[in-house]
């Protein structure tokens, strides 16, 4: 029996939200009194599957066939379905990320297990296997008691602090039962932003709104976003129009982001923008309109014009670095 992680790659890079997902996993196999062993698919650099025990890994299983290094979801969930069953694994984690929303369903219902989706806390075991999650778009939390034998969890990136301990993971290599027949889904092109911090992993993100009224007026985001070694995002407005890329969208019908800070620049702050920021630890919003519903849901709020009010934080901020 043991807890087995499926730590995400991407260009041979282990992602941030996997080390995360890998840490919690230890930690729930610490109170289930077993192992947490992990898996990551595709080609990678043996130094990095390693790095995983820095997160409590004992075990790495490397399925390095090259063409899980962009499969489709199906395929990722009967690779993972085999290292479970061949691990005797009772709880299966992933994070809350795009893969870990594709495979983990797939998963539950291969394995017939129960299910909990953005999970923002540790089980807890004393009375069944309690998950703790945010539903009602993060108004309200729910405590859901999985009942199956076999659990499968997803992880909400940035929730808990990664706490390293300077171990390393035993790697073995892991034999896909895949075949040719399974890859029916042909990825042909994959698009990827480079030179960014993918805004899930953030800790730090300015976002910005209609109220800096076009594109040309972009670079108060992207100045104090590089003074401050944060992520830029936007409001779904700002991306519809065309000003920015939809990959930068926040929001219910974006992105969810649970960074340390979130600075909202000019964002009115509608339910459907709240849904997918009001995880983040500190809001801080600067608007003109001291009625925006934004400044309902912020830490610290600043009533201005933010043409004038945004270079000045810029300023100060690379004073203060």
């Amino acid at each position: 029996m043991s807890v087995l992680i499926f730590a995400d790659q991407s260009q041979g890079k282990i992602k941030k939200a996997a080390f995360e997902a890998v840490q919690y996993g230890a930690k729930v196999a610490q109170k289930l009194g077993t192992t947490a062993t992990a898996i990551v698919l595709g080609e990678a650099d043996n130094a990095e599957l390693a790095a995983l025990g820095n997160y409590g890994a004992q075990k790495v299983l490397h399925a390095a066939n090259a063409k899980l290094n962009e499969s489709d979801s199906g395929v990722a969930a009967k690779v993972i379905v085999a290292a479970a069953s061949q691990e005797d694994a009772q709880v299966i984690i992933f994070s809350h990320n795009f893969d870990g929303r594709a495979v983990a369903p797939r998963v539950a219902a291969r394995l017939q297990a129960g299910l909990v989706t953005g999970a923002i806390g540790l089980p807890d075991t004393a009375n069944g296997f309690v998950v703790k999650k945010t539903v009602f778009s993060g108004k309200a939390f729910a405590n859901v008691n999985i009942t199956s034998a076999k659990k499968v969890l997803t992880v909400m990136p940035n929730t808990f602090a990664l706490e390293p301990t300077g171990a390393t993971a035993t790697v073995q290599p892991f034999d896909a039962p895949v075949s040719d027949a399974d890859f029916k889904v042909k990825v042909s092109k994959v698009e990827t932003v480079s030179g960014e911090v993918p805004l899930t992993e953030a800790e730090i993100i300015v976002s910005g709104g209609r109220g800096l009224k076009g594109p040309e007026n972009w670079g108060l985001v992207e100045d104090l976003a590089k003074a401050l070694g944060a992520a830029t995002a936007c409001s779904r407005p700002v991306a519809d129009t065309g000003w920015r890329p939809h990959h930068e969208h926040v929001g219910q019908t974006g992105l969810t982001v649970r960074p340390n800070l979130y600075i909202a620049i000019g964002i009115s702050g509608a339910i459907q923008h709240l849904a997918g920021v009001n995880g983040s630890k500190v809001i801080v919003v600067i608007n003109k309109d001291p009625e925006a519903p934004f400044f309902k849901a912020a830490d610290y709020g600043i009533v201005g014009d933010a043409f004038e009010v945004v270079p000045k934080i810029t300023e100060a901020v690379k004073k203060l670095r």
